[in-house]
């Protein structure tokens, strides 16, 4: 799903919202979550997962084209961890879809 597939997802649901509001929101919500995680802080949304910052050392890294030692700096990536209700729902998504 893409951010306006969700946008309109949500736009769809009895609500007095409308589709504007609902992009508002949804993109408050989205630079919101990326300015905290920009700013280093942890984020939790129980039920849901937590995301986090985690940092990787330096290391030397080869080119694949030419098998040059390339230095690569230090980087941080986002790492996503789901809550249980989260595991538990598309546990047993998958099992129904498969029949089992």
């Amino acid at each position: 799903m893409i951010r306006s597939e969700l946008i309109a997802a949500i736009a769809r649901q009895p609500s007095s919202l409308t589709a504007e509001d609902v992009e508002l929101a949804v993109k408050s919500l989205l630079t919101l979550l990326c300015d905290t995680l920009a700013a280093g802080e942890r984020i939790e949304v129980r039920g849901f997962g937590s995301f986090e910052l985690r940092r990787y050392a330096p290391r030397v890294g080869r080119n694949p084209k030419t098998g040059e030692s390339v230095t690569l700096p230090a980087r941080h990536r986002v790492y996503f961890r789901p809550g249980k209700e989260l595991r538990e729902r598309v546990d047993a998504g998958m099992s129904a879809e498969r029949g089992g």
